[in-house]
């Protein structure tokens, strides 16, 4: 039975903000390498569903040439930044 804090992704771009909190993306990433770690996570995007969801992420900047592009987070992440956008509500 899955645990009740397991988080789980429908879309591709739920999945991205997972690997965020995972301290994934603080090395550059290739978009294979980030669609073999989704996979082994049992994620399986289509590859122009995971390909927009990475062009469209505000946390992720990007860097190389069109079928060869490296992936790497803005800023680091922190709970901080939740739980401080929490008590402003």
């Amino acid at each position: 039975m899955a645990n009740k804090n397991t988080k789980i992704a429908t879309t591709a771009t739920e999945s991205l903000k997972l690997l965020l909190e995972e301290k994934f993306f603080q090395t550059w990433r290739k978009s294979g390498a980030i669609e073999e770690y989704l996979g082994k996570k049992g994620y399986h995007f289509s590859f122009p569903e995971l390909g927009m969801a990475l062009k469209r992420a505000k946390h992720l900047t990007r860097k190389g040439k069109q079928g060869n592009y490296e992936y790497v987070q803005k800023h680091p992440f922190t709970n901080e930044l939740k739980e401080s956008s929490k008590k402003r509500r």
